[in-house]
């Protein structure tokens, strides 16, 4: 990027649920600001992630000119769609907490990698589901709701059936990626039927009415994990084309970026995100009197 931004870091408690507490960490890039938002959300296939896999990216968008919020939240056994109502609850926090944290409510965009990936555009399709939104902010907070301007996806699991039928395939002829994942997937989503349910592939072709914001898609290549057919699939596109080409016939903007898979955790991946950003939800200057 053109410029880079020195920043700090801080981790926050944004949530408990009894005894447990959840943490963001935020990295705040020095200056006069204000600078847009960006939610991020680790991957591990809904069981084995952690703030430090959001590290290097992270970091990236930080000296670019974004403010960044790394989020933990409950996956594994504590099932679906637990990690949703946290993602919603930290969105909606945050956006509470604007001025203080030198952003604005409207300057909110979401991205994830891998499961988080999944994660985020579910969260920007359904801002609004109840289910979702069942933790109320503090008395007194600002009337904020869990929308956000535009989303990332990093490799995304975005059919989360389809991606567990594909490792359960690959599982029974040898293939040395599924390790766990059939496990991971199973853990938190429990039955088929939630994997259909909150899963942003089949919304889209069931027609379900759906908020779709600009969003980018970053795909490494080759990569069997995230860029596949389903075998299942009404049409004959990898799994990245197939979803791009919903989303675009029912009305959202998506643009999908192919980049080299070794070269996932660097430059290649971080400028084309944090431009992508900084493009959807600019600062307007106000003009001099």
């Amino acid at each position: 990027m053109s410029t880079t931004h020195e920043f700090t870091t801080e981790d926050v408690e944004y949530l408990r649920h009894g005894e447990r507490g959840l943490k963001l960490r935020l990295y705040k890039p020095r200056g006069a600001g204000p600078f847009p938002l960006v939610i991020d959300l680790h991957g591990g296939a809904w069981g084995k992630g952690s703030l430090e896999e959001c590290k290097v990216r992270d970091e990236a968008l930080a000296q670019a000119g974004l403010l960044v919020a790394g989020l933990d939240f409950r996956d594994g056994n504590d099932g679906y769609p637990t990690a949703l109502v946290d993602i919603n609850y930290a969105t909606r926090w945050l956006k509470a907490r604007a001025a203080q944290l030198n952003t604005r409510s409207d300057l909110v965009g979401i991205c994830g990698a891998s499961s988080g990936g999944h994660l985020a555009m579910l969260a920007a399709m359904r801002p609004h589901d109840p289910r979702y939104g069942a933790i109320a902010l503090p008395a007194g907070s600002p009337a904020v709701d869990a929308s956000v301007r535009c989303v990332v996806m990093a490799w995304p699991v975005i059919n989360p059936l389809s991606r567990y039928r594909n490792a359960v395939r690959g599982r029974a002829e040898g293939e040395k990626w599924v390790g766990d994942i059939p496990e991971r997937q199973r853990s938190f989503w429990k039955n088929d039927e939630n994997m259909a349910e909150g899963n942003p592939m089949l919304m889209l072709e069931r027609g379900e009415k759906v908020v779709m914001p600009p969003s980018l898609w970053v795909q490494g290549r080759p990569d069997q994990v995230h860029d596949y057919r389903d075998p299942e699939s009404p049409v004959a596109l990898n799994e990245p084309e197939r979803f791009a080409a919903n989303y675009r016939k029912a009305g959202g903007k998506l643009e999908l970026l192919y980049i080299d898979q070794a070269a996932r955790a660097t430059a290649a991946a971080h400028e084309p995100i944090a431009a992508f950003f900084l493009r959807e939800m600019p600062v307007k200057v106000a003009a001099a009197a």
